[in-house]
């Protein structure tokens, strides 16, 4: 015991010398700070994610906005708490209102979050909020956060019986902590934005709006969570905050502050808008790719999400999970031998097979979690795998099905009729299937934003999600010669 007493005495004496020597001044708050990664690890982390976030998301491929972003992002990168940093700026290719930075500078937004916002200022306020997760350290000082929680948590454990025996429950405990951590996080980061977005020239006011978009969606969606479990405070509180931030910076700092409704409308005229079936899509419980002029079944009632890079479906239960990606490898048995090396399988049985035509190989495996040396397996630990691989068009296609081994059998028909199912696509319909795009026209006559949507001959059960783009209510006034948003092909 006095043995593991001197090694925790010594972690920790190390661990208070490695905080010393890491204790450095925010550049936002002006307030010293124990943090555990440099400058320089910041550049360097962002430098790793990037590829990986355009190979997972897609670059989306528009010169104008694009120099936009990046005209913007430099100047308020000049006026940050940082402006030494290498930032860069782009936009990706997601439907997802969704706007993020990782350290070191680098900032996306998603073609989803350019397609909703309805003026400049509303970007430059979100743009002044990403911008200021980096300057004010926030990844850094999350992962300094969690060092710091998780090293009192297992000292706790290790010393203290009630703490070692509500593990799970202070485990749960440390994660809301961080969850407030973030939220704390969110919000210095709607203040940042206010101020970065005002010294170069735009009304905050705008942002404030924008949060008001936010909530629209978020209560459409029907997926709120109580603010207590999300590491984003509600949109609607921030709205009401980020509004009385815009007003009391303007009264210190009068001045005029641009807007820019028109000219931002015109340049997102044409972004596509929601998912791209180029990309694939789902209809009728089969999923399409015209570009790799492929289809297959997809079970009816599964949930599922498409990416670049892989497309996944699983039932509302999650006990089971598909996943369609792509292996490398000139021959089936190579690309097996890949397969078998990167997820670490227990190969349990391995047939030739042809489907629909194409050389298939099929494999039963086993994947075990990991287990603490000199601890037994746990059955219900085994998750087991049933993979087709399939040879068409020069490439190797793999759906992955699993569950655990308990419940492997009684989905195993379900893997088999949608790997069974992958053929070559013809349907001219699929195949030229266009991507909605978002539409900017000119109001003819004064009226409602309902009666303009109506004479737009845009559907009626459309009219919520249009007055969701346009940031309006079916009985806002709207006048003649103004510009508003509306989808097409």
């Amino acid at each position: 015991m006095k043995r593991l007493i001197r090694c925790i005495h010594t972690l920790f004496y190390a661990a208070a010398a490695t905080a010393l020597y890491s204790c450095s001044v925010n550049p936002v708050s002006g307030k010293k700070e124990i943090v555990f990664m440099s400058q320089e690890k910041e550049i360097a982390l962002g430098a790793e994610s990037h590829p990986s976030i355009v190979a997972t998301m897609g670059l989306y491929e528009d010169k104008k906005l694009q120099d936009f972003i990046n005209d913007k992002g430099k100047a308020m990168a000049r006026i940050s708490h940082r402006p030494d940093l290498p930032y860069q700026f782009y936009i990706v290719d997601s439907p997802v209102v969704n706007a993020f930075a990782v350290p070191g500078g680098y900032v996306y937004f998603t073609r989803g979050i350019m397609a909703h916002f309805n003026n400049e200022a509303e970007f430059a306020g979100v743009l002044g909020h990403e911008i200021g997760h980096v300057t004010a350290r926030h990844s850094a000082r999350q992962q300094t956060s969690q060092i710091l929680g998780q090293g009192a948590l297992m000292a706790g454990m290790i010393l203290s019986p009630q703490v070692r025996a509500m593990g799970e429950s202070a485990a749960q405990g440390l994660q809301m902590l961080m969850l407030s951590y973030s939220r704390a996080h969110e919000s210095e980061s709607d203040e940042i934005g206010v101020t970065y977005s005002s010294k170069i020239g735009y009304d905050a006011n705008e942002m404030a709006q924008f949060f008001g978009t936010l909530k629209r969606l978020s209560d459409k969606s029907g997926q709120a969570i109580p603010t207590f479990q999300s590491t984003h405070p509600d949109p609607g509180d921030r709205f009401t905050k980020v509004q009385a931030l815009a007003k009391s910076y303007q009264a210190g700092h009068p001045g005029n502050y641009s807007i820019n409704r028109d000219g931002y409308l015109r340049m997102i005229n044409g972004i596509i808008y929601g998912n791209d079936p180029r990309q694939g899509f789902v209809e009728n419980n089969a999923f399409y790719h015209p570009e790799l002029k492929f289809q297959f079944p997809v079970p009816k009632g599964w949930q599922y999400e498409n990416s670049p890079i892989q497309f996944q479906m699983a039932p509302s239960d999650g006990k089971s999970l598909m996943l369609l990606t792509l292996a490398s490898g000139n021959t089936l048995e190579e690309a097996a031998q890949n397969i078998v090396k990167q997820y670490n399988f227990k190969v349990l049985e391995n047939t030739r097979q042809t489907i629909n035509g194409n050389p298939a190989l099929v494999m039963i495996s086993q994947q075990q979690a990991e287990q603490q040396q000199g601890q037994a397996v746990d059955p219900k630990t085994v998750v087991q795998v049933a993979t087709w691989i399939i040879q068409y068009n020069g490439s190797m296609y793999v759906l992955h099905g699993m569950a655990y081994q308990s419940g492997f059998q009684s989905q195993f028909n379900t893997f088999k009729s949608v790997a069974g199912g992958f053929k070559s696509l013809s349907d001219p319909s699929k195949l030229n299937r266009k991507p909605e795009r978002i539409l900017i026209k000119t109001v003819d006559r004064d009226g409602t934003f309902q009666q303009t949507m109506q004479s737009l001959q845009m559907p009626a059960n459309r009219l919520d999600e249009l007055g969701i783009l346009n940031g309006m209510e079916p009985n806002d006034k709207v006048t003649r010669g103004m510009l508003i948003k509306t989808i097409g092909i």
